[in-house]
This record gives C-alpha cells, structure tokens and sequence, in this order.
C-alpha cells in the first residue's frame, strides 16, 4: 500500500515547535499543488488544525517519498531539525491513524466533536487544488464516515468537547463561577462564536470583537454585544476574562497593550495557533495567560466506549482495504478477461447458424460479463496477489 504521512502533533512536539509549522487555509491551498508536482507524489492532502499538523501522501508507482521532506520543502522549514518532533507512517498505520484521528480518538481532548469536521474540510480542500486522487479521496471519506459513526453510536467521554467549552470550564475554576463575570472574545470565527456562546450558556456577559460587521450575513451568538476590533483593548480594559480565537498572523494582543490599560482581565485564554497574544503578557503580575498546551489531556474515555469505538473504526478501514485490494486488482481481472477469451475457439464455419454472425463479440461480452459479476461479489476477498495466481494457472492451460 503506498500510503504515506507525517504528522507535527502535540504529543510529539511542544507548542513552539507546532508553531512554527502551523497552516491556515491560504498557506494549505498554496502548498497543495506544489507538493502534488512532484514525480514521486500522486495525491497529496493537508490536515492542518490547532494542534497537527500532518501531510498524507499517496506515492507514484514505484516511488518512496519521505513525507517529512516533502512538507519542509514546500513549506520551507528545517526538515532535519523536526525528525524528533515528527511521527512518519507508512501502509495499514496511515489507514488506522487518520481513522483515530477524525475520530477524536487522537485528540487533545478525547472525542473531540470537530475534528471530524476538520478532516473533512482538508478532503474538500484537495479535491478543489485536484491532489487529491482517487485513494486519498476515498480514504478521507472512510475516515469521516468513521469519526461521524463513532459520534452518533457512541459517546467517548463527558468532559467537554472542545477546546472553547475546555476553556470556559477552565474560567469557571479560575473564578469560581462565571455568573455575572465581564468576557470579551477577540475572533468571531467558529471557535470564537462556539467560545462566545458557551461563555453566555454560564451566565458571562460577553462581548465579541469584530473587524466588519454585514447585517444579515455576521453571524454573533445570542445574546453578546459587539465591539470594533481596532478598539478592542478599550472594551477589553476592566473585562474579567478575554478569549482570543483567531487565524490572524498577528498578535491580537501584546504585552505593550496590557501594560497601558487600568485594569486588565484577570484571565486570558489563548486558543489560537499560531499563538494570538504575546506571551510576554505572562510577565504582568495582574493577568493569568492559559495556551492551548495549558489545557492539559482534557479526557476521561469510558473503557466500553472505547471498545465500540474501536470496532467501528476497524470496520471503516476494513472496508476501505477491500476497495483499495479491488482497486489494485483491477489490471489483473483485465488480463483474467483477456486470456478467458483467447481460450474460446469458435468454428466459424457454425457462425451462419447466428443470425448476425458475431459470435466472437457474444463471447467477449459473455465473458466480461461472468467475471465482472463473479468478482464483484467477491470484492471482499479479491485481490492482486490471488488473482495473479489463477491468471497463471489460465496462461499455462492455454499454452501461453
């Protein structure tokens, strides 16, 4: 199987190093397409999240490409310097990874409810580019059909299921309640309306910062103010918490910012990465800055879930070898067709009793047909290897 990926995660790498590689969405579709141009490479899809980073390869025949040196060539980072920090697989542990993963099983926070939906969008992402070829395409959308059945028939865990609600219960500690508490949200993306909107669920009166504003088309939680982005730190000055949850390259948030207002919140949750707010902001005794990596490992996995989990996701890749063995022995039925055929020797001189007198186009349909039904009610069974061995068996009857 030549299936191959990378992964740069938050079990391998500290938040720093993740960093420096993260991607947003311009960055993916720009290095899709150079990634998919080289000779050993046919296929190629991103994932790039929060807290992974991971390219997944599918080689041109015959080819071997290391995954990490493809990435940091086309993202231009030091290859050999992120070995230690990198988890390179190749074959059947690509399948079971990418299965685990859009399943949450992979997670920072065990079950995590958008990683499925994350997958999904780094599929949708490559097919837009066209590097995502036909193995890929269909591993993804096993994948997702996985994470999507691991939901609905199990539920992993009871701690929250993101980041954002991680955060708000993180708050909540800190303060001891948010009832009643001032928080402003710096992005109004889906992580920052989903902080939003927890943060309103637990009694916050909260405002969200907005760099434009369209009616009708701006989507705010309920119930939560809104502010111009380019004055946020006027709203932010006497706030008890600020959550920033944006994509942007730059800090939302500096230390220079902190250190001018009056009061600042006395929590600062920084779910975004690359990184929103200057970490020299920790050095202000007033304020209290969490990261993502300050989380923590936020699952308690229930053991029978996990089992169930677990055969769900056996299940989507068995299904998925089945295809791809099918796939693979696609050259060889042809041939199995081929050699059928040369085996059938009409006398032509009995051709007269058919009226059209084709009976060489009637076998060759025959034929397709008969191997075409027998095989593809064996797809589960069917692959290169034992079929190579009855096209040999076929050859030597025949004499070729």
């Amino acid at each position: 199987m030549d299936l191959c990926m990378t992964g740069i995660d938050f079990v391998h790498a500290p938040l720093e190093k993740r960093e420096a590689v993260s991607l947003v969405r311009g960055q993916v579709q720009a290095l899709l397409p150079r990634i998919a141009a080289r000779e050993d490479v046919a296929g190629c899809v991103l994932l790039a999240t929060c807290n992974r980073t991971e390219l997944y390869l599918h080689a041109a025949e015959g080819a071997a490409p290391d995954p990490l040196a493809v990435l940091a060539e086309a993202a231009e980072f030091d290859g050999a310097a992120y070995r230690a920090y990198s988890v390179t697989r190749t074959g059947e542990d690509v399948v079971r990874h990418l299965m685990h993963v859009a399943a949450g099983m992979e997670s920072q926070i065990f079950g995590d409810d958008q990683i499925v939906s994350q997958v999904k969008g780094a599929a949708a992402l490559a097919r837009e580019a066209g590097t995502a070829d036909g193995v890929l395409d269909t591993l993804f959308r096993r994948a997702v059909t996985a994470g999507k059945r691991v939901r609905t028939e199990t539920r992993l865990t009871g701690v929250p299921a993101s980041a954002a609600e991680v955060g708000a219960r993180r708050a909540a500690q800190f303060f001891g309640s948010l009832a009643g508490r001032r928080a402003v949200v710096i992005g109004n993306g889906e992580m920052g309306r989903l902080a939003a909107a927890t943060l309103r669920a637990q009694g916050c009166a909260v405002t969200v910062t907005l760099r434009s504003y369209h009616h009708g088309e701006t989507v705010v939680p309920a119930g939560c103010d809104t502010w111009p982005y380019d004055t946020r730190c006027e709203v932010l000055d006497g706030a008890d918490l600020a959550v920033s949850a944006t994509t942007s390259p730059h800090f939302t948030l500096t230390a220079a910012q902190v250190a001018a207002m009056r009061q600042p919140p006395r929590l600062l949750l920084d779910l975004a990465m690359p990184r929103d707010i200057e970490q020299a902001v920790a050095g202000d005794g007033r304020v209290t800055l969490l990261n993502l990596d300050d989380l923590g490992d936020l699952g308690d996995p229930n053991t029978e879930a996990r089992a169930v989990a677990q055969r769900i996701l056996g299940e989507e890749a068995q299904a998925f070898y089945e295809w791809y063995g099918y796939r693979q022995a696609l050259p060889v039925i042809a041939a199995i067709k081929d050699t059928a055929i040369d085996r059938l020797h009409f006398d032509h001189a009995y051709a007269g009793l058919y009226e059209d007198g084709d009976l060489d186009g009637l076998a060759e349909l025959a034929v397709n047909k008969t191997v075409d039904l027998l095989l593809g009610g064996m797809k589960g069974m069917v692959n290169a290897q034992r079929l190579e061995s009855c096209l040999a068996h076929m050859r030597k009857g025949s004499g070729r």
